[in-house]
């Protein structure tokens, strides 16, 4: 008879193994890590709210103070495609003449990253300044991490030799991201996220404590100087039933397939652009396609999109299924061929707009659906396809909710969505252009 308690030994008789114990480290050594993990997080916040006001203060002048003067419409077909063609002929010639070309091919990017060289950090957030005030569809996130990763390690490294590189990278991350996000909890659940990939003797606690500090620190540095706010606005769900749940797992199904369609597409574009071979070729002809796109899609279609999210669902009744379904394909191709052609940024915030749109989309088309659920549904599926970042995609769309009943419906809705895409192709391609899995 085969044993039935959990004690009984291996039927070769070999001893039952014995469960990993972690030693606990040190207090005092966490607590060495405290100062200078609050310190980066601080310094995290300052350059991300320096680039963002940088850019908002240059997309004043490009889209409402230059169009005012020379008497043309801010946002008219013309303005949109010439602006996004100047701006990537401006990106164009930082890529191509500035010291370290920007960094990396930014389709071969994501979250994090090994640390760059500090002489390539200028025209890196020059070229990402560039790109969220001239209106292209890419956010901040991946420049603004890479960034603060290469000047922690840099600065980390002469001030304390003897700590290890990935500690400054893994508090760079974290203190980016809590500033981002304005809250340590998307940063806690990145970092634990990439901890499962990189096993070491400490327990998970004691590895996530610095990290923690950094995004507390940045939370906190960017919610006292910049105020942020994710709330949409969108009504309130407070006893969701059965109905609601199955809204929620189709929304996010038939999200994460939007979602992949574009994943599946990225590679082809991104090869289409290369064989132009140079940047002054690659950025203005994706600015002109850009710009072409937002005559298309409407100017809620350009920029970063996160406060066009917003001002999509302020009035939600204001726009048709048709007009929420062609935001949605102009998004997402807006989306890949800024990714594609060079530009320097992150794809989460559009990939955010795309999701919401989507959502709203499903909800004009079955009024049954609730919008909460939608937005919210539509954000998790296109996140788990675009980024395979589990708990960044339920933590964004939970936080655009905001609704704790809405936890569990996005919970249970991550799960379909998520066998639609694992081991699909994600929006991110290797050194030889090929999509990751």
């Amino acid at each position: 008879m085969a044993p039935d308690t959990p004690s009984a030994a291996p039927a070769d008789g070999a001893a039952p193994a014995e469960p990993v114990v972690h030693p606990a480290t040190p207090a005092r050594t966490l607590l060495r890590l405290t100062l200078p993990a609050i310190l980066v997080g601080v310094m995290t916040s300052l350059l991300f709210l320096a680039v963002e006001g940088l850019a908002e203060n240059l997309e004043n002048v490009l889209w409402e103070t230059l169009p005012d003067a020379l008497g043309i419409g801010r946002y008219s077909s013309l303005w949109m495609i010439s602006m996004l063609t100047a701006t990537g002929i401006a990106v164009g010639l930082v890529v191509w003449k500035v010291y370290g070309h920007a960094g990396p091919d930014p389709a071969t990017t994501g979250l994090g990253g090994p640390p760059l060289s500090p002489g390539v950090i200028p025209g890196l957030l020059t070229a990402s300044t560039l790109a969220l005030a001239g209106g292209v569809s890419l956010g901040p996130e991946f420049p603004i991490i890479a960034a603060n990763i290469g000047l922690a390690h840099w600065l980390g490294r002469r001030a304390a030799p003897g700590a290890p590189a990935a500690l400054w990278v893994s508090l760079a991350s974290a203190g980016t991201i809590g500033a981002l996000f304005g809250t340590p909890v998307a940063a806690a659940l990145v970092i634990s996220e990439a901890l499962t990939h990189s096993p070491g003797e400490a327990s998970l606690w004691d590895r996530l404590f610095a990290p923690l500090a950094a995004a507390g620190a940045g939370a906190m540095t960017t919610t006292l100087l910049a105020h942020p706010t994710f709330d949409m606005d969108l009504p309130v769900l407070t006893h969701p039933g059965w109905g609601d749940l199955l809204a929620a797992m189709t929304v996010a199904t038939l999200a994460a397939l939007v979602g992949l369609l574009g994943c599946y597409a990225f590679p082809s574009i991104h090869t289409g652009f290369q064989r132009l071979r140079h940047p002054m070729l690659m950025l203005p002809l994706g600015g002109l396609l850009l710009g072409l796109l937002g005559a298309l899609g409407g100017p809620l279609t350009l920029f970063k999109g996160l406060e066009q999210v917003k001002e999509l669902t302020s009035d939600i009744g204001a726009w048709s299924a048709g007009d929420l379904a062609k935001m949605t394909a102009v998004k997402l191709v807006a989306l890949l061929v800024a990714a594609a052609c060079g530009f320097r940024g992150g794809r989460i915030f559009p990939a955010v707009f795309v999701g919401a749109a989507f959502g709203l989309f499903a909800h004009a088309v079955v009024p049954e659906v609730d919008p909460s659920i939608g937005v919210a549904a539509g954000v998790l599926g296109v996140l788990l396809a675009t980024t395979r970042q589990g708990w960044v995609s339920l933590f964004t769309a939970a936080v655009l909710a905001a609704s704790p009943a809405m936890l569990a419906l996005l919970c249970l809705a991550s799960l379909p969505a998520w066998l639609v895409v694992t081991g699909r192709p994600q929006l991110e391609l290797d050194a030889s252009g090929h999509a990751l899995h």
